[in-house]
């Protein structure tokens, strides 16, 4: 079969929920990818910088290998020997006293979600709980999630939608402070939006909604799944800001791409709010993703991709705001997320890199070009990289 088929047979039998480039992925290695034609492309999404590590890395591989051949799910019912250490693991890595595992994002955040209405009402002592989100906003598609969404073709037709949440402009300070009420339970937000086209907030931002947090004893919550474990240049983005929220969620690149794993990561206070039965899930905390996730955050640390992504990423940003080209609007990043903003739709664009230069890119939210390769990325790798985009723009 050949990619033609691939794709009239997805579409035959595919729920037309994604709009993907016309390109039959069969497999990966590193920082590339091949088609099922065998061509070789440069992978600059990174699945959502899922595989932070890079495709099919040798050490994730061997651990999950390794692990199928013991067992791969216990359930919660019964404990296991892997998933303390996993605990261990990520709570000395990412300095939070207890971690609570779930499987994807979305999952992570409805779960930090009922954390801090718990808490709310708990500790704080509220009588409806309240969250304050930010406008352009992206946790997930559930529908808990999709109710406080600014995204109309995220949220339409999928109502009623779930109450108690306020929506902030996002990085305008004082928006969010007009919001607060004595029922505010947390503040949740992205300290780098991806999806929303890599969009940073003036800087003292999230040093300013600590500060605010502090002050009306409030959680503050940050959504790290895209934009954590080296991503941005720092293992979290918000270390740019010297705080440390009071939760964060996490998921992708926790696993490498090799299995859905996610986590919300808190104090003990916090997150003691839960019970046995309260919350959980089949596959959180399995031992297949325990292995994973250790394996993958060895790589993280033992390959310095935060360091890498912060060189890599200052070159790559650099080299890209010197193409001259009167419809890109603004590049714009941290490490290596980055965007290029147009002043016309950017499908375009994505479809002629991928077909005439092997590098695949993809667009959001129509006008802008997601730029996250591997973070495992050399720098004549990177070099590639800006020449297709040089030769894209000079075309035009």
């Amino acid at each position: 079969m050949n990619s033609l088929d691939f794709i009239e047979l997805e579409k035959k039998y595919g729920a037309n929920n994604y709009k993907p480039l016309d390109v039959v992925i069969e497999k990966g290695n590193g920082i590339y990818v091949y088609d099922v034609e065998g061509k070789k492309y440069i992978d600059c999404l990174s699945a959502y910088s899922a595989v932070n590590q890079g495709h099919c890395h040798p050490k994730i591989m061997r651990a999950m290998v390794e692990q199928a051949n013991k067992i791969t799910l216990t359930s919660r019912a019964f404990r296991n020997n892997v998933l303390p250490l996993y605990y261990e693991k990520l709570a000395k890595l990412t300095g939070f006293e207890m971690v609570l595992p779930m499987n994807t994002g979305a999952e992570a955040v409805e779960t930090a979600i009922k954390t801090a209405r718990k808490w709310g009402y708990q500790k704080k002592g509220v009588e409806t709980a309240e969250i304050i989100v930010c406008s352009e906003n992206f946790h997930g598609r559930t529908t808990t999630i999709i109710s406080f969404s600014t995204d109309e073709s995220a949220k339409k037709d999928f109502g009623p939608y779930t109450e108690g949440f306020k929506i902030a402009k996002y990085g305008d300070i004082n928006s969010m402070k007009e919001l607060i009420t004595k029922n505010t339970v947390a503040i949740l937000l992205e300290p780098i939006q991806g999806e929303a086209g890599v969009k940073i907030p003036p800087v003292g931002y999230l040093k300013d909604i600590r500060k605010l947090c502090d002050e009306n004893n409030i959680l503050m919550i940050l959504d790290e799944i895209q934009t954590g474990f080296g991503r941005c240049g720092k293992l979290f983005a918000f270390e740019y800001e010297n705080i440390r929220p009071d939760v964060v969620t996490v998921g992708k690149a926790l696993s490498g791409g090799f299995y859905p794993v996610s986590a919300v990561l808190s104090s003990k206070d916090i997150l003691g709010v839960f019970k046995p039965g309260e919350h959980g899930s089949t596959f959180g905390g399995s031992p297949m993703a325990a292995s994973i996730a250790m394996a993958a955050l060895d790589v993280i640390v033992d390959e310095n991709l935060a360091e890498n992504s912060k060189n890599m990423g200052e070159y790559l940003l650099g080299e890209l705001r010197k193409i001259e080209n009167n419809k890109i609007k603004e590049v714009r990043g941290r490490g290596l997320l980055i965007a290029m903003e147009l002043n016309e739709p950017a499908r375009k664009y994505c479809e002629k890199l991928f077909k005439d230069y092997g590098i695949l890119v993809k667009e959001t939210h129509e006008n802008t070009i997601r730029i996250a390769p591997p973070l495992i990325i050399k720098k004549d790798e990177v070099d590639i990289i800006i020449e297709g985009f040089k030769a894209v723009f000079k075309e035009e």
